[in-house]
């Protein structure tokens, strides 16, 4: 890896996307997914990225993640080269992902799925790791009461609660979230709004968050950025300009609406176009 810079602690998490562009089959199919991308995530800031199915946001957060190379452009965190079209896809811990479909281990406890990756690591002892863990897990709605349950005997979202806490405990310098709430009831994910929220606000992180919800990604979010459609690219950067601690009142403020008009209005354009250019192509 390059490094440019040595970031202090405090300033983890600034991550850098610099014209990522995507071309899959280039040879064959040539499918663009993405095309001279831009973004910058400052550290600590919860970034959501909405915009048309197909549009490419997951293939740009599986580039974050290194789990996938661009074609073309770089993507930096801290100052330090992740990938570019000569660097090879690599994950770290320093990234973290939490995906839509549930990925704890059915055979360990809850306990044990949330300190997997520090013993696995081996940065801390077991009883230290089972500490935090603990400490965590009583911070998300009393979950350290179920600490001794397999996934199996949770709630959906009870699991998706361990997940992020799993991802948490590793002190990742970004969390990425794909669609992590998208199959849950209105109720739960209303729930899972506020325990994220009451998280990150006392373990503070740089967060990458995918959604198709325009709603949950403006409550959530300090910026929405909304995508084109395929090729993708940077439609608008919406500041969220609301208080935190959010609260569910908040959604019936003027200058919710307002914003969830303003993103609506950017993301229908998109899909209108995805719309048309579907027709001609069938046609």
């Amino acid at each position: 890896m390059t490094s440019l810079q040595a970031p202090s602690r405090a300033a983890r998490g600034h991550v850098s996307v610099r014209s990522v562009g995507k071309v899959y089959d280039p040879n064959g199919a040539h499918v663009v997914a993405l095309t001279n991308c831009s973004i910058e995530f400052a550290p600590g800031e919860f970034v959501a990225v909405v915009g048309p199915s197909g549009c490419g946001k997951s293939t740009l957060l599986n580039i974050v993640a290194g789990f996938d190379a661009p074609t073309s452009g770089e993507v930096y965190l801290d100052g330090e080269l992740l990938a570019s079209k000569t660097v090879a896809p690599q994950p770290g811990p320093d990234r973290v992902v939490v995906f839509q479909q549930g990925a704890l281990f059915p055979w360990k406890t809850v306990l044990q799925n949330v300190t997997y990756g520090l013993l696995k690591q081996r940065k801390v002892s077991r009883p230290e790791a089972n500490e935090m863990a603990m400490q965590l897990l009583a911070q998300s709605g009393g979950l350290d009461k179920v600490a001794g349950a397999y996934p199996g005997a949770l709630s959906s979202g009870m699991q998706r609660r361990v997940e992020i806490l799993r991802a948490l405990i590793n002190d990742p310098h970004i969390l990425l979230l794909d669609e992590p709430f998208r199959a849950m009831d209105t109720v739960s994910k209303t729930n899972m709004h506020r325990h994220l929220l009451d998280l990150i606000a006392s373990n503070p992180k740089t967060i990458m968050f995918i959604t198709h919800d325009l709603e949950e990604a403006l409550f959530l979010a300090d910026r929405v950025i909304v995508m084109t459609t395929r090729p993708g690219t940077i439609s608008m950067d919406i500041p969220v300009d609301l208080p935190r601690p959010r609260t569910r009142d908040m959604k019936a403020s003027a200058a919710f609406i307002r914003l969830k008009s303003m993103a609506i209005a950017a993301v229908h354009k998109e899909a209108r176009k995805a719309f048309e250019r579907g027709e001609k192509e069938m046609a």
